[in-house]
Order: structure tokens, then C-alpha cells, then sequence
């Protein structure tokens, strides 16, 4: 299915929230699913991000990836503009152009992705003028890291859950399925429950109708305080150890340094 067909089904399903992406290729396709639904601009909130290569680029490559985004969007205006991976060396001076363009009105907030505490802290440290509206990362009940969550949030930080439903892949886990079963709901809708209870922005994905559907259902029961702790306590240290190597072979990923650990934190906060 095009990425066209899958959008115009979200937005008729009653999604208004877009997350896209100059990585993903296909904002081309997002724009057009947007002008055919004939829904208002200001009824949509769209997000893209900018990825490593064109940050490693340099000021004028960010300035014409976002003109080339609102292009393929069809809109003049971008809700919410992500760093995609804070790139070492690179991303402090990205984030300044992005909030350049803020002041040009072709941004309205800036945002975060897959950044550590550290690297925040980097942000900063170099003297940032305006604070990122979010950081978004994975975050479900098999990923919970929760002194990274907590620190975010006493910053005013608000944090946005990717892979909130796990790929699907942890669907039989027997404790998701208990507790499902107990509430008569999917594995899915007590996954997308769990990050609206935490406070966490819940971004599902789905290219089914039906599915699209079933993952918005999550705001007609609540989990209790058991079976939160219970899902709380499903992350292992084998998932934080994997998280961690996954960040430091992606923070450098497709740019000049890829594939090497130059300027990588490999001192972070993991949990």
C-alpha cells in the first residue's frame, strides 16, 4: 500500500496527528493524501524531522530539506521539526538553524529524537534559545526507561512514544495478554492505554484501516495501579543493553562518520 493510501484512510479513520519524515521518503505522497481530504490545515498537526546527512550539510541543506518538505507537504508551515539523531559535532549548530526558522514562521516548535540526557544537557550547555517542545523516543512497557523519562519531564520536556506497540512483536507477551484479556481489550489498545496513563504522546502505526481504528479505542477504560506496575515492570536489562547499542550505531548513521564511534557519548544515561 502507498504511503497516499495509508494516510487518506488515518485521516478518515479521524487521525490529525502526522508524523513524517526526510528519512522516510515519502512526504511526497503524505502531502497529496493531505490536499485530496479536503481537512483544514489547521485542523492537522504535522510533524517531519531532519535527517543525519543533511545536518552534517550544514546550515543552507537544513534551510532547503524544510522548503523541500513544506513543498512536498503542501503547506507553508511545519507544527512540530524534529532533530532526527543527535549527529556528534553537528546537531547543537542544526538545532540553531531550526530555531532560525522558527523565527521565520516556518516552524512552530522544535523537537527531539532518540536524544540522551547527555545530549540535551549539550544543547544547553551551548546556550539554545528556545526550549524543544518534545524528545521523542521509544517508549513502551519492554522499554521503559525511566530516569531518562523523569529527568525529561522535570526539564518541561514533553516526551512522544515511538514503537509505543513494540512492532507488534511482544503482542504475546503472557502478561499483556493477561491483562488484555482482563479488560476485553487487544494486546495493542492496553500498550497505547499504558503511554496515555504515563502521559506520554501515544504515536501508533498501522497501514490497516482496522487497526488504525482499534489503536485510537484507547480513551473508554483505564488500567489500574497493579497492572501498571505490572507492565512497568517488564523492561530487562537485556532491552536497555540493546537500546544502548543501537544508539551508539546510530547516531552517525549514513553520515561521514558512520560506522565508527567519533564523537559518540558512550557515557549515558541508559535508563
Amino acid at each position: 500500500r502507498t504511503a497516499e493510501e495509508c494516510i487518506s484512510d488515518a485521516l478518515q479513520s479521524g487521525y490529525r496527528f502526522l508524523e513524517c519524515a526526510e528519512f522516510y521518503g515519502n512526504e511526497h505522497e503524505v502531502g497529496k493524501a493531505i490536499v485530496s481530504s479536503g481537512i483544514p490545515r489547521k485542523d492537522l498537526f504535522i510533524c517531519s524531522k531532519v535527517w543525519t546527512t543533511t545536518m552534517e550539510k550544514g546550515h543552507d541543506a537544513i534551510v532547503a530539506q524544510l522548503q523541500k518538505t513544506l513543498d512536498d507537504l503542501s503547506t507553508d508551515y511545519i507544527d512540530l521539526y524534529l532533530i532526527h539523531w543527535p549527529v556528534p559535532g553537528v546537531h547543537v549548530a542544526a538545532y540553531k538553524t531550526l530555531e532560525g526558522l522558527v523565527k521565520e514562521g516556518k516552524i512552530r516548535n522544535i523537537g527531539l529524537s532518540n536524544y540522551a540526557v547527555e545530549d540535551y544537557k549539550e544543547l544547553v550547555e551551548n546556550g539554545i534559545e528556545i526550549q524543544p517542545a518534545v524528545n521523542q523516543i521509544e517508549i513502551n512497557p519492554f522499554l521503559y526507561r525511566k530516569n531518562t523519562i523523569e529527568f525529561f519531564q522535570k526539564e518541561g520536556v514533553v516526551l512522544q512514544s515511538y514503537r509505543s506497540l513494540r512492532d507488534g512483536k511482544k503482542f504475546g507477551d503472557p502478561t499483556l495478554v493477561k491483562i488484555a484479556s482482563a479488560k476485553n481489550k487487544s494486546p495493542a489498545q492496553i500498550l497505547g492505554r499504558w503511554c496515555v496513563q504515563k502521559g506520554f504522546i501515544y504515536v501508533p502505526k498501522s497501514v490497516k484501516v482496522e487497526r488504525m481504528v482499534e489503536n485510537a479505542n484507547v480513551f473508554d477504560f483505564e488500567l489500574t495501579a497493579e497492572e501498571m506496575d505490572e507492565l512497568d515492570g517488564l523492561t530487562t536489562p537485556e532491552a536497555i543493553e540493546t537500546f544502548f547499542e543501537l544508539y551508539k550505531k546510530c547516531v552517525n548513521r549514513d553520515t561521514s562518520k558512520d560506522g565508527t564511534l567519533e564523537g559518540v557519548k558512550t557515557d549515558i544515561t541508559k535508563d
